[in-house]
């Protein structure tokens, strides 16, 4: 006798399939570019930006690009003048943050989402010029290079203050930090995917993208440029910013603030001993030991070291905890346009009856 046939295959129903991330439901082939703008306060700028990046883009790969806006919970009308962009052209990917991530974490949104085999990474006020992006591509192939990062000759329309501030930041930045950072660069560069994709694996909640950019290594080459002034608006990295991010790139990127505390403790233990040689020839001398002023002022010295060392300690401490949350890098709220990759570092608020992977 013959064994009996199998049963057929049983095909559930449409209505128990899982439902489908929408970033597959809707992917689309890989463009050629992504230009990715992370953008805050930027609704008078927003429509000369899009005009010169689409000519630029448009210039160097035809039609075969994609720009992604990202608004950082902007308080002016930039989210409404992005979804007319993205209405308009369906080169146009936007996308609208929960709140106020700051420019890196933004910018990281708009890296996690684009899909491009180049990546140009631009701000949005127009002082680095778009122009250049044609020059920049000639570059990485000429040189086979993954990262093209350009370096300001000059900058135009900042204050005295701003560029001796910036200058000293990075070369003070270059002798403590254990990965060499380019001098006088900002974030715009043009990457390959691969480049991107290996930044993308770096998890981390403090991030500095320019000194990530440094670390994941690949051929990276200079490529020299003279910063405009500000199209429009105010700048978004006042003092206190500027500070918060070179605190973010010097503890993100060395060890060496927690070094000074130890050789500082070493110095503060040989003055000590000397202090104690004194006293001791002081009271064996029978001569009185004078000086309560000197010795407050000794006090309140090592009394401000101390609490020096304990805060760059905490500094620490805090990255730690917060790092041990783990908790997403960004939150999207809504998008205009389709992106053509999901979030993986973020999340990305779901419309109902959807599930989106991150």
């Amino acid at each position: 006798m013959f064994p009996p046939a199998p049963p057929p295959a049983i095909t559930p129903p449409a209505a128990a399939l899982p439902d489908l991330p929408r970033s597959l439901a809707t992917a689309r082939p890989r463009p050629a570019l992504s230009v990715v703008v992370p953008c805050y306060n930027e609704e008078a700028t927003l429509p000369l930006l899009h005009a010169r990046v689409s000519a630029a883009a448009r210039a160097a790969v035809g039609d075969d690009h994609e720009i992604v806006l990202v608004n950082d919970g902007s308080r002016d009308g930039s989210w409404a003048a992005m979804q007319r962009l993205a209405a308009a052209d369906p080169r146009v990917v936007a996308i609208n943050l929960s709140r106020n991530h700051g420019h890196q974490l933004a910018l990281t949104a708009g890296l996690d989402l684009c899909a491009g085999e180049q990546i140009l990474i631009i701000d949005a006020d127009l002082q680095d010029p778009p122009e250049l992006l044609a020059d920049m591509r000639t570059v990485m192939a000429r040189d086979g290079a993954d990262v093209v990062y350009a370096v300001r000759r000059k900058r135009e329309g900042e204050t005295f203050f701003k560029k001796a501030t910036a200058a000293a930041f990075y070369r003070v930045l270059d002798r403590v930090t254990d990965t060499p950072i380019p001098l006088d660069t900002g974030d715009f560069r043009l990457m390959t995917r691969r480049a991107l994709d290996a930044l993308l694996s770096l998890p981390e909640q403090a991030r500095f993208i320019r000194g990530m950019v440094a670390w994941v290594g690949f051929r990276q080459v200079p490529f020299a440029y003279d910063r405009a002034e500000r199209h429009a608006g105010e700048t978004n990295y006042p003092l206190a910013k500027m500070m918060r991010l070179a605190l973010d790139a010097v503890t993100g990127f060395s060890t060496a603030p927690l070094r000074w505390a130890s050789h500082l403790s070493v110095m503060l233990a040989g003055c000590s001993l000397l202090l104690l040689v004194y006293i001791g020839y002081g009271y064996f001398s029978g001569e009185r030991v004078q000086g309560w002023t000197s010795t407050m002022l000794v006090v309140v010295v090592l009394s401000a070291i101390q609490m020096f060392v304990l805060g760059m300690i905490g500094e620490y401490l805090g990255r730690l905890y917060i790092e041990a949350k783990r908790r997403p890098l960004y939150l999207i709220a809504d998008v205009a346009g389709t992106p053509g990759s999901r979030a993986t570092l973020g999340f990305q608020a779901t419309l109902p009856g959807e599930r989106v992977g991150v």
